[in-house]
């Protein structure tokens, strides 16, 4: 059976330049919706074998998102792989066009494998928890404003109403996506089953830690930063401490260990026998962090919901 044609796909801000491997013609559209849903009809004509197109600052994302979901294989590619490939065939001119049959000729040599929806579904997310935690950040700043500039109060005020709906937004598009994401509503649902995990936390988990549920207890304690560290040279022996890791990922699960202390028994009983040995209390929570950790990960790894018989 005869495969179908490779295509090569540079996206700009406002243009898609598309070309079809063995044809000289580029067609280029329009990057708007009207523009992506004609393409899509003409590429699901077409029944391509793979379609690539380079990472381009953001704007690949809803192109990719319309042709994935139309059930076309896509595949988004590092900029300096496909540059190398054009070198590589001496391709040193560059133009739109060029880099489209670029693109066309390195889907079919190399066969990069395509994206999955669920990877661009994932994508979003990132972008919209971080646009929340952006948006947060402002609000924390104008209402330190607020307190030493008087004059200009009603203007601090009026912002601060205008963040204040962007964050409910923000959060709105975000509850839509998890709806509609492939597994997102049910692992949300297994990460909020655990008393001390709420929205913001279950949303910071499944966009920032995708690997959550994928790694052994030692390996995600080590990527969000809350495995202790050896801090020793010589005869120095220095006591252990976290660091490194993904900052904002272990700054709720800071938040969501200090609810857990109170609020749940395993977590709380591991925080009291820690405490009652002597342990400073933040040499507590770091354990209670890494022990409310590597339970939603066993959760999640075994698509489990919490029980009073978590461990």
């Amino acid at each position: 059976m005869e495969s179908g044609p490779f295509i090569g796909i540079d996206v700009s801000q406002e243009y898609l330049d598309v070309a079809v491997s063995g044809q000289k013609r580029v067609l280029r559209v329009t990057s708007d919706e009207a523009g992506l849903q004609s393409l899509l009809r003409q590429l699901q004509e077409k029944e391509p074998e793979l379609i690539v197109m380079e990472a381009s600052g953001g704007y690949e994302r809803r192109p990719a998102a319309v042709l994935l979901g139309g059930g076309l294989p896509v595949a988004v590619v590092n900029p300096r792989q496909a540059r190398d490939f054009a070198r590589s065939l001496g391709q040193l001119a560059k133009t739109d066009a060029i880099d489209a049959r670029v693109l066309a000729r390195f889907a079919e040599v190399l066969k990069p494998a395509p994206s999955r929806l669920s990877e661009e579904t994932a994508e979003q997310l990132r972008e919209l928890e971080q646009r929340r935690r952006q948006v947060v950040e402002m609000i924390v700043s104008e209402r330190t404003r607020l307190r030493t500039a008087p004059r200009t109060a009603d203007r601090i005020q009026e912002h601060l109403r205008w963040l204040e709906d962007e964050v409910k937004r923000t959060e709105k598009e975000i509850e839509g996506l998890i709806k509609s994401g492939p597994g997102l509503a049910a692992k949300e649902a297994i990460l909020k089953s655990v008393p001390g995990v709420g929205r913001v936390v279950s949303v910071t988990l499944l966009s920032g830690l995708p690997e959550l549920g994928l790694l052994n207890r030692k390996e995600i304690a080590a990527l969000v930063g809350v495995a202790p560290l050896n801090w020793d040279s010589g005869k120095l022996r220095g006591k252990r401490a976290i660091w490194g890791g993904r900052a904002h990922v272990r700054c709720v699960l800071y938040m969501a260990a200090l609810v857990a202390s109170r609020r749940n028994p395993v977590i709380r009983a591991l925080y009291e026998r820690l405490c009652a040995a002597g342990k400073p209390k933040k040499v507590a929570l770091v354990a209670a962090m890494r022990k409310l950790l590597i339970i939603l990960n066993s959760m999640l790894r075994s698509r489990t919901q919490w029980t009073a018989g978590t461990p």
